[in-house]
């Protein structure tokens, strides 16, 4: 079983103001996504986990483009990206559990290439038509609690998938929000022993 590409689509923003004074940096938040064949596409199969194996060339070759946006389009190291998330948007001829094969590929990918980020990664997955939208999480990558990190991105293609198609999703984020000030664990504050503090 291998992994058929038919397309990446990505999107990188800069959050300059959000009605208020502008930060000192702009805060960037982009998006990778691919759209692959689901090869469990309109049958029930039992054992599905070995295509998560299959699938970590293609994480990690998403986290290492993804990185790459953000220092092409906007000069942003790769030591100042610390949130990130990840999501999968399946067909309509696959199931929700298509999706799951995503959560090792995805975020074993982003830890690894962000620096062995200690903070499990945010996920979500949805079953939709061609271009459904779905909400990908963020939050800090060595610390789940840091509360200025939680947001989510939208994230949709417009073709896809298709219904023997999936899309696979990673998130990447420089920046607290914007005006960030309701309190909590800061980023500043970090111990880095559990990924949650």
């Amino acid at each position: 079983m291998q992994v058929v590409v038919r397309k990446f689509w990505s999107v990188l923003e800069e959050i300059r103001h959000e009605g208020g004074p502008p930060p000192a940096t702009p805060r960037c938040v982009g998006a990778l996504a691919a759209v692959i064949a689901n090869p469990f596409a309109g049958r029930y199969v039992a054992e599905i986990s070995p295509f998560m194996e299959t699938l970590k060339p293609l994480g990690l070759d998403m986290a290492a483009r993804l990185i790459a946006m953000f220092g092409g389009g906007n000069g942003v190291p790769r030591a100042a990206i610390d949130g990130f998330g990840k999501g999968a948007i399946v067909g309509t001829a696959g199931e929700l559990e298509h999706g799951a094969l995503w959560h090792v590929p995805g975020g074993y990918a982003m830890r690894e290439l962000l620096g062995n980020a200690k903070a499990i990664v945010p996920s979500t997955k949805k079953v939709a038509e061609a271009g459904g939208r779905i909400d990908i999480p963020i939050t800090h990558i060595n610390a789940a609690y840091v509360r200025s990190h939680f947001d989510a991105l939208e994230v949709h293609v417009p073709d896809a998938p298709a219904a023997d198609e999936m899309v696979l999703i990673l998130v990447m984020a420089a920046g607290p929000r914007v005006h960030a000030r309701v309190g909590g664990l800061q980023a500043s504050e970090i111990t880095g022993e559990d990924g949650l503090r």
